[in-house]
């Protein structure tokens, strides 16, 4: 019986991003669906003590998790899927950080209508995503970010990589996370980042 896999993401997360990339590789190597899940980091810090700098990006992050929802709740994971896909490689491979330019691209991409871009801008499925949020983040605590995972009962949040391996490397990653994540008396391991997400692997992989 294959895995039940649900990965929790903000879309303007760039760790998110490179870990997504890696559960892509993994879900096609081993033949099991993802449920592809909103968090949101604003919803995530809002009661918090962060910089202004952090927190005046925040409403930009919220525009991308609102429209993921939308399509969760109006089209389903198909669309969820491929449009955090589309935001993604605007706004982690190409750099875009305006969200005027990257939400119609990505709606283009994905055959939504050019309107659908107002709800970026609307609180009308905030009930769904802060569920959503609150789904992922109760499994792990309030002490982490995105991405989440759950791998049927087992939930964690990461693994925080760069670049995201490919082929054998993927599938050796993935059970030593999965294994160390199931031990019921395992809470956390970590070391310093020593570099910058490295996108350029991951969208090789993916165009081959």
């Amino acid at each position: 019986m294959s895995d039940s896999v649900t990965f929790w993401f903000d879309p303007s997360c760039p760790w998110a991003w490179m870990t997504s990339r890696w559960v892509d590789e993994v879900s096609e190597l081993r033949g099991f669906d993802v449920s592809w899940q909103v968090m949101s980091l604003a919803v995530l810090n809002e009661n918090n003590d962060v910089s202004e700098e952090y927190r005046a990006f925040f409403p930009r992050a919220l525009k991308y998790t609102r429209l993921v929802q939308a399509a969760q709740e109006l089209h389903g994971q198909e669309t969820v899927k491929a449009l955090y896909d589309a935001l993604g490689t605007r706004i982690h491979h190409e750099g875009n950080s305006d969200a005027a330019s990257v939400i119609p691209a990505a709606l283009a991409e994905v055959g939504l209508p050019a309107d659908f871009a107002r709800y970026a801008e609307s609180n009308e499925f905030d009930v769904q995503m802060r569920a959503s949020h609150f789904d992922g983040i109760n499994r792990v605590g309030q002490d982490v970010g995105t991405p989440v995972i759950a791998v049927n009962d087992v939930a964690f949040f990461g693994p925080v990589i760069s670049p995201a391996p490919t082929g054998d490397a993927a599938l050796a990653l993935w059970d030593g996370v999965v294994a160390v994540a199931g031990y019921d008396g395992f809470f956390e391991i970590k070391r310093s980042r020593t570099r910058e997400p490295i996108f350029a692997p991951a969208l090789l992989a993916a165009a081959e």
